[in-house]
C-alpha cells in the first residue's frame, strides 16, 4: 500500500466536517497530534479511531513527547522528566541511569502507544553545546558519547513498548542559538567538525537500527548553502551514502521559520522531497498544507512507503492492561522520582 509524502493536523480535541473531508486526501499519509488536541487518554484514543476512519486508511499517527516542557499530553499521563536530567544522572551513576533511561523510553512508549498512537518523534540526538534554547535540556549531554550510550538504552526502551524511534535533529541543532522555529539558523562550523560531534550519536545508532531521521532547519555554511532538510548533500550523499542509513527521513514542520528559505509551502513540500525527505510534515497552518495538497508535485515511492511501513506500533497494550501492569507502576515510581 502505497503512504502519503504529508503529514498534518488538526485544530481541536475533535473531528470537524472540514477536517474529515481534508483527511480524505490520498497525499495525506500521517497526522501529527498536539497539546490543543488532548483532554483525555479515552478521548484522545477515541480522535485517534476517527482520524483513521476519517482517511479510509491507516495514516500515521505521531506526537512530540520527549518529556520536559515538550511532552504534548500530560493529565492522567505520566509526567517524564527532560532528558538532560538522565545526563545528569548519568555523571553521578552510570549504570543506574542506563536503567532509569531504559524505563523512561519504555514507559513514553507504552503510554502513547495505548492510546493508540503509533510513535512520538523522540529521542532527540542533538549535543548540548550549552547556547541553544531551542535544544537546551531536551538533549541528554554535551558528550557525543554519553548521548550515544543514553539514546541507545531509550531507544531499547521504546522498541520493547513497540515504538519506532527517530533521532533528531539531523546532523545536529545543538550549536547555534537562534530557533528554527523563528529564524533561519546558520552554523559556520567545518563539516569535519559537526561530523565528528554532532553526527557521532546519529552515526553510531544507525549500526544498530535508528528507524527515522529529522533534519533540522539549520544552515551548515561550510558544508551547503540549505538548510539540512532542503540539502541533498546532507540526505542523500552524507546521510544515505556516505553513513548508509536506509531509514525514514522525515522533513521537520515546514511552517517553521528555517523552512521559509524554501518558498511558498508547495515548494518547500517539493523542495524537502527532492533533497530526500520520504515525508514531510505540515503543522500549524491548514491554508499551507491545502497549498501542497493542492499545488506540490509529491509522487511517493514504493521505497519510502516501504520504510514507512516501518514506523507503525506494534505491540498494542491497551490502557486498562497498561496500567495493571507491573513493570508500569515500576518505571512510573523510578522516572517521576527524577522530576
Amino acid at each position: 500500500m502505497t503512504i502519503g509524502s504529508v503529514m498534518v493536523d488538526i485544530q481541536g480535541a475533535e473531528l470537524t466536517r472540514d477536517d474529515e473531508e481534508f483527511l480524505k486526501n490520498p497525499m495525506i499519509g500521517g497526522l501529527i497530534f498536539f497539546t490543543r488536541n488532548y483532554r483525555s487518554p479515552a478521548q484522545i484514543s477515541e480522535l485517534a479511531q476517527a482520524v483513521r476512519e476519517a482517511a479510509g486508511g491507516e495514516l500515521l499517527l505521531a506526537v512530540d513527547h520527549e518529556g520536559g516542557r515538550v511532552q504534548r499530553f500530560r493529565q492522567e499521563f505520566t509526567r517524564l522528566p527532560p532528558l538532560a536530567t538522565l545526563g545528569a544522572k548519568y555523571e553521578d551513576d552510570p549504570l543506574e541511569a542506563l536503567q532509569l533511561t531504559h524505563a523512561a523510553g519504555w514507559l513514553m512508549a507504552a503510554e502513547v502507544r495505548a492510546v493508540g498512537i503509533d510513535f512520538s518523534f523522540a529521542p532527540v540526538l542533538d549535543l548540548d553545546f550549552g547556547g541553544s534554547q531551542v535544544i537546551g535540556d531536551r538533549a541528554f549531554h554535551r558528550c557525543p558519547e554519553v548521548v550515544t550510550i543514553l539514546a541507545g538504552a531509550y531507544i531499547e526502551g521504546m522498541r520493547e513498548a513497540g515504538m519506532a524511534a527517530t533521532g533528531k535533529h539531523f546532523p545536529g541543532h545543538g550549536w547555534v542559538q537562534a530557533d528554527s522555529h523563528l529564524a533561519i539558523p546558520r552554523d559556520n562550523r567545518q563539516r569535519r567538525a559537526i561530523m565528528e560531534e554532532d553526527v557521532y550519536p546519529f552515526k553510531t545508532l544507525f549500526k544498530h537500527g535508528l528507524d527515522a531521521v529529522m533534519p533540522a532547519h539549520v544552515i551548515y555554511e561550510n558544508v551547503d548553502a540549505h538548510p539540512a532538510g532542503f540539502s541533498a548533500v546532507w540526505l542523500q550523499e552524507i546521510l544515505r551514502g556516505e553513513l548508509g542509513f536506509d531509514g525514514v527521513i522525515f522533513s521537520d514542520d515546514l511552517s517553521m521559520e528555517g523552512a521559509s528559505v524554501a518558498g511558498s509551502y508547495a515548494l518547500r513540500a517539493q523542495a524537502a522531497m527532492a533533497a530526500g525527505c520520504d515525508m514531510v510534515l505540515a503543522c500549524n497552518n491548514r491554508a499551507g498544507a491545502i497549498d501542497i495538497l493542492e499545488h506540490a508535485d509529491l509522487q511517493p515511492s514504493a521505497a519510502s512507503s516501504q520504510r514507512l511501513e516501518r514506523m507503525r506500533g506494534r505491540n498494542f497494550m491497551n490502557r486498562g492492561a497498561l496500567l495493571s501492569d507491573e513493570y508500569w507502576r515500576e518505571a512510573v515510581e523510578s522516572v517521576t522520582a527524577l522530576t
